[in-house]
């Protein structure tokens, strides 16, 4: 061989190498993971975040991935900002070489600007337990999925709850019910809910705005104590649960009638108030502490590896596990997906296949080392909020912990069934949407 070939050799093999590398390298997901660790609400935002991280990448250093596909983290500050969460969508949307396969844009007020934009970009987008309600109805909204419960749901199963406490859905009339709520999107969600039911069951409904980011309360607080409800609900966030369930304490309102919406009820929210938060309760979909196998892997594989993204005498925390939770739907609709398709290489429009197609049962719960971590979910074209189902915790105060109090409760379908085929119309005539055949 002369010197020219065995130059043309040497410089092709060299040019191979990058391509053999890529090759050997798993394909990456593009994992969007829409933060908020700073601002008012940071506090709350920070576990969540990190409990859904952590559990992707425990998937990645355990499994290798989903299927051989890495799944990677793109993290973006919104500061629980509506504006700032838009801005990070139109960044993430086209990133890596799947584009964004999923959005989650934890917050109600971001959720209600980015529907429009998924089915134009086919990402599909999980509002958890938030955003709007009448997306549960999966005719018109294809591309946003709710479960495991809807805001509406979780409404009508507080009311059950008061009822039983009561003595009967009889005894409701003539009972004074409130609802101190964050004066936003997110904050308003329940209220024509509890309309239709004070309506119907005769109770009293009073509303109580509370304006961001909620560090104001006494005039709501002065009024609670001269009109005397018998059962306050709270749908709050960060600083604002806080500071209502110091002020409840402070007035001496008996809190095993104070109810607050899965999103009032995390350790952050209690322990500010020592010891006069006892008996507070709130909605639940899941379990808290550590003791599930799915954290033992977490510990082993992100932590003692130095990756964990927070402080590992928090996991467990219940918006830790609420994070984990999302994170646990999110690769499973993923898996589903790839089931599906046939292909490791997902798209958003394929992930959109797997969340619609997703059956979590508790026999799978137990192989992903959650078993009864959480309910059950199905989730069809027709229905994407799934179960609906809501039970209730109570914090104990001198344990310091959280535990479940009721069973499950089915949602009032006869209640929500309605406003949501009602509201989810009127979105489809203002958008010129047509509603898909589910059949």
């Amino acid at each position: 061989m002369n010197i020219r070939s065995l130059t043309k050799t040497i410089v092709a093999a060299l040019l191979a190498v990058p391509l053999l590398s890529g090759i050997a390298n798993a394909y990456e997901l593009t994992m969007p993971s829409f933060d908020y660790r700073t601002g008012p609400y940071g506090p709350n935002g920070i576990p969540f975040a990190n409990g859904y991280g952590d559990y992707l990448n425990m998937i990645n250093a355990r499994d290798g991935g989903i299927n051989g596909a890495k799944l990677n983290l793109v993290p973006c500050e919104t500061a629980y900002n509506t504006k700032r969460g838009v801005e990070c969508y139109e960044s993430v949307k086209n990133q890596g070489e799947s584009g964004a396969i999923v959005i989650q844009p934890l917050s109600t007020g971001i959720t209600y600007q980015l529907i429009p934009k998924a089915s134009v970009d086919e990402i599909p987008i999980f509002s958890m337990g938030y955003g709007r309600t009448s997306a549960a109805n999966g005719k018109i909204f294809p591309w946003v999925f709710n479960f495991p419960a809807t805001y509406w749901s979780q409404a009508t199963v507080f009311i059950q709850y008061i009822a039983e406490k009561e003595g009967g859905m009889d005894n409701l009339k003539g009972k004074k019910i409130a609802l101190v709520y964050h004066n936003s999107a997110y904050g308003k969600e329940p209220i024509r809910t509890l309309e239709k039911m004070s309506e119907k069951f005769g109770f009293t409904f009073m509303k109580l705005p509370v304006d961001h980011p909620g560090q104001e309360q006494k005039a709501t607080w002065l009024r609670i104590r001269n009109e005397k409800p018998d059962w306050i609900l709270m749908w709050g966030w960060g600083v604002m649960n806080q500071v209502a369930i110091k002020e409840a304490s402070s007035i001496r309102y008996p809190m095993n009638r104070f109810i607050g919406v899965w999103w009032s009820g995390s350790e952050n929210d209690v322990l500010p108030a020592g010891l006069g938060a006892d008996g507070y309760l709130s909605g639940a979909f899941h379990q808290s502490g550590d003791d599930f196998p799915a954290h033992d892997d977490i510990k082993k594989y992100v932590y003692d590896a130095g990756n964990g993204l927070g402080d590992r005498d928090r996991i467990g925390e219940v918006l830790y596990n609420r994070g984990l939770v999302a994170a646990m739907w999110t690769s499973e609709a993923i898996r589903k997906a790839m089931e599906i398709h046939g292909t490791n290489e997902v798209t958003g429009k394929q992930v959109r296949d797997g969340f619609e197609a997703l059956d979590v049962d508790q026999s799978r719960l137990t192989e992903l080392g959650l078993p009864n971590f959480t309910i059950a979910v199905k989730i069809t074209c027709e229905n994407h909020e799934g179960p609906g189902k809501v039970a209730l915790q109570q914090w104990d105060a001198k344990a310091k912990k959280w535990s479940m109090v009721s069973k499950f409760y089915e949602p009032l379908r006869d209640i929500t069934g309605p406003l949501i085929a009602e509201d989810s119309a009127q979105y489809a005539a203002e958008n010129n949407i047509t509603a898909r055949d589910c059949n």
